[in-house]
């Protein structure tokens, strides 16, 4: 015999086991992946936002690197992890959202729908950096120089696909510029040889040119980012150049899950991210490294990401740009 007790109860037994496990999460440690070698930009932010969320949730919280196709090895985990919040990743613009039109028929998941957005921390702009021994000082400069010179200034980027190397795909295609792109493993090589004249010039993060600049051993010709830097006001914005002011290219960084994860779980990690990128401990340590903070709920990280993969997928297309393998 089945009691109005029992009727109560049926919703609860029927409900799937991942979101009966939510009642107690967390309870055992939460790992976060990520896609590239420690050091880098989100590496550290990975790490940045371990100690809050492990403070909030009372659980270990573990980075662990996963580095290798563009970063889809450690997105395609998470994927592919149950929706319970002990999976998550920290992603950035490329395997989030470009590398579904980049590597379309090899991509083993899909970067918007199956990756909820929980939140994403922070943009990350390039700084476009020259050699000081070049003719050229900003980004008129670049442009009339590149253009008496087809095919013979190489730019370097920190990888194949990736936002430094779509941003700069992005700029001969506005520009009317043809550049060569030269690949490297990681920013730091990559600013190294502008610094020593190996390249001309290059699209790469503050974080890993800021020293060199500092130096005078890099210049800084422009931001591809709409707004300026803070860390270097003085620098303009590529879309301040009258013919390239529809120009903008951002790599960003988020806290992402596998699809289906309960959206109260959702909200929560949310929050605790929000609070602690704009806290007193973290925001100046995102302001050091270049990294613009962003205010977002989950439907907002949604939009934004949907809206980002379209962008990105239209550059790909227009610019003509492919990758090897």
């Amino acid at each position: 015999m089945i009691t109005r007790r029992g009727l109560s109860a049926l919703p609860l037994l029927a409900m799937p086991a991942v979101a009966r496990a939510q009642d107690g999460y967390p309870n055992r440690p939460i790992r976060i992946l990520v896609g590239y070698p420690a050091g880098g930009g989100q590496d550290l932010t990975a790490r940045l936002l371990a100690e809050p969320l492990r403070a909030a949730l009372g659980q270990p919280v573990v980075v662990e690197n996963r580095s290798g196709a563009s970063g889809m090895i450690a997105a395609d985990a998470v994927a592919k992890a149950a929706p319970d919040g002990y999976t998550l990743l920290l992603g950035g613009a490329g395997e989030c959202a470009a590398n579904g039109a980049l590597f379309r028929g090899r991509i083993t998941y899909d970067p918007v729908r199956d990756l909820v957005p929980i939140h994403v921390s922070a943009k990350v702009p390039c700084v476009v950096m020259g050699n000081p021994a070049q003719p050229f000082t900003d980004i008129p400069g670049l442009i009339a120089h590149a253009k008496r010179n087809p095919g013979r200034l190489s730019y370097s980027s920190s990888g194949i696909g990736n936002p430094q190397h779509l941003a700069g795909e992005l700029f001969n295609f506005m520009a009317g510029t043809d550049t060569v792109h030269v690949p490297y493993r990681g920013s730091g090589p990559a600013v190294t040889d502008i610094a020593s004249g190996q390249v001309q010039f290059g699209y790469n993060s503050l974080a890993a040119g800021l020293s060199l600049i500092q130096e005078g051993r890099i210049r800084a010709l422009g931001v591809t980012s709409k707004e300026r830097m803070p860390q270097l006001p003085n620098v303009a914005s590529v879309s301040e150049f009258g013919p390239m002011r529809d120009y903008e290219l951002v790599n960003w960084f988020g806290l992402f899950g596998p699809a289906n994860m309960p959206p109260a779980l959702v909200e929560r990690l949310n929050r605790i991210v929000e609070a602690a990128v704009h806290g007193p401990e973290l925001r100046p340590r995102f302001d050091t490294q270049g990294l613009l903070v962003q205010s977002q709920t989950p439907a907002e990280a949604r939009a934004f990401v949907v809206a980002e993969a379209e962008k990105l997928s239209k550059i790909v297309a227009d610019a003509r740009v492919t990758v090897e393998g």
